[in-house]
């Protein structure tokens, strides 16, 4: 009898992409990452201490306990032949540093936005425009929280044309699911462009 791992290990045209999940403090991140994954996440979160009151503001998400201080990681199988392989950066700035070891190599990344304190999101956007990675905004529709349409999340981000607004549900995994969805399509498109640009 072959082993699931000897029969993935033999399938040569396998393609594994990596993703990352970036945004603010208390979006949702982690929530989408274990939402999706289809193996147990890897989590580093801790307790929040007294220690890191006075860097990390909390307001809008007073009910949250723990934060992550690395990463989370997840694996989600999109199709036959085709796993993302998805990694949550940490949503403070004093863990900023990380995000430039996690985006090496990523195909693209999805910016988490919670409409209530949609300036948490600026930085991630920021950092994949400057650094020309493609990214989708998913606006993760919180309880509680007015309804904005993607057209007025875009214009209120002041996103480049062209750049994917999708609402999902963090907690819900075929939300999630199609929220990568959107992002590898988006991220195919652009290196294709890229790509014909540079022989052109």
């Amino acid at each position: 009898m072959v082993s699931e791992h000897s029969d993935a290990a033999a399938d040569t045209s396998a393609l594994a992409l990596k993703i990352l999940v970036a945004g603010g403090f208390g979006v949702g991140k982690t929530t989408l990452v274990g939402a999706v994954s289809e193996i147990r996440p890897l989590r580093t979160e801790e307790l929040l201490s007294e220690a890191g009151q006075s860097v990390d503001d909390t307001d809008g998400v007073d009910h949250k306990v723990t934060t992550t201080v690395a990463m989370d990681f997840g694996r989600i199988t999109i199709r036959s032949g085709l796993s993302l392989y998805l990694f949550g950066t940490p949503g403070q700035d004093r863990f900023w540093f990380l995000w430039d070891e996690l985006s090496q190599g990523a195909l693209g990344a999805v910016v988490l936005a919670d409409t209530r304190r949609l300036e948490d999101c600026f930085p991630a956007v920021d950092y994949f425009e400057h650094r020309r990675i493609p990214f989708v905004v998913a606006v993760n529709c919180f309880p509680g929280a007015r309804g904005h349409g993607a057209h007025d999340v875009s214009r209120a981000l002041d996103l480049d044309h062209g750049t994917p607004v999708v609402l999902c549900d963090a907690r819900e995994r075929d939300s999630g699911k199609e929220v990568l969805i959107r992002l590898v399509e988006y991220a195919g498109r652009m290196h294709t462009a890229r790509l014909l640009d540079s022989v052109g």
